[in-house]
């Protein structure tokens, strides 16, 4: 199972939000790449990178405190957050983000992501699909959409995507633990490779989903709970990290 420490950038600085509500954000640095240093030291083989000024303008903005982070890492780094046009893709690419993470515009233009797969391939083109109630959300969750997170799952298949990021929006930044269940069903119906996102807050949790890495769930992203010190990284790498991914 992949262990992918999260880094969510806004305005230059790192932060973690309540269930991605803009009015909830808590503080962690102000040096994203010196964040991205001190996982890399503790152990992470990847990183799970959010520009959350993109998700909310539906543009990229955060290039700096990004490039930042490439600067300072040797591991691959995944990246989501207002990537919506080829252009955007192209450019994160070029710069060596490793994965882009396609979310709205995955809803808006599926078109987009089946062009993204054929340009790039599966291995550099990763749908995150957040959702509320198994309903997927859009434009940095502030949107609704009327989508099923399964139909979604399944339409990204047949574009030719082989991981999606899913994450129970209710359960982000909340310390509740992850919804195994829903993430297990997704993985199931699909046939994808799926990513746990949301509500990871113990090695329990953890235990929780590298049980059911045989469904499909090829990671887990962990955000405030490294953040907060509950758990501490280089144990969780060390006790179910089987396999790095490496550039």
């Amino acid at each position: 199972m992949q262990i992918y420490p999260a880094i969510d950038v806004r305005n230059g600085r790192c932060v973690r939000l309540l269930q991605g509500n803009k009015e909830e954000e808590t503080i962690y640095g102000d040096d994203p790449a010196a964040m991205a240093l001190r996982w890399q030291s503790q152990g992470a083989t990847y990183l799970h990178v959010v520009d959350l000024d993109g998700a909310f303008t539906g543009h990229p903005q955060n290039e700096l405190g990004i490039t930042g982070i490439l600067k300072k890492v040797d591991i691959p780094v995944q990246l989501g957050g207002g990537i919506r046009t080829i252009g955007d893709i192209t450019r994160w690419l070029s710069l060596g983000i490793a994965r882009v993470i396609i979310g709205t515009a995955a809803i808006q233009d599926p078109g987009l992501v089946r062009q993204a797969i054929d340009r790039w391939g599966p291995e550099h083109i990763v749908v995150g699909i957040d959702a509320r109630d198994g309903v997927v959300a859009v434009e940095g969750w502030e949107s609704g959409s009327s989508r099923a997170a399964e139909e979604v799952a399944m339409s990204m298949k047949d574009a030719g995507v082989s991981t999606i990021v899913f994450t129970d929006i209710d359960r982000d930044g909340m310390m509740t633990g992850p919804n195994v269940d829903s993430t297990c069903a997704l993985a199931r119906t699909s046939g994808l490779q799926v990513i746990a996102s949301g509500g990871v807050s113990s090695m329990d949790d953890l235990t929780s989903i590298a049980a059911v890495t045989s469904e499909g769930i090829e990671g887990a992203i962990i955000g405030k709970a490294l953040y907060e010190g509950v758990i501490n990284l280089s144990e969780a790498v060390a006790k179910f990290q089987t396999d790095s991914i490496r550039r």
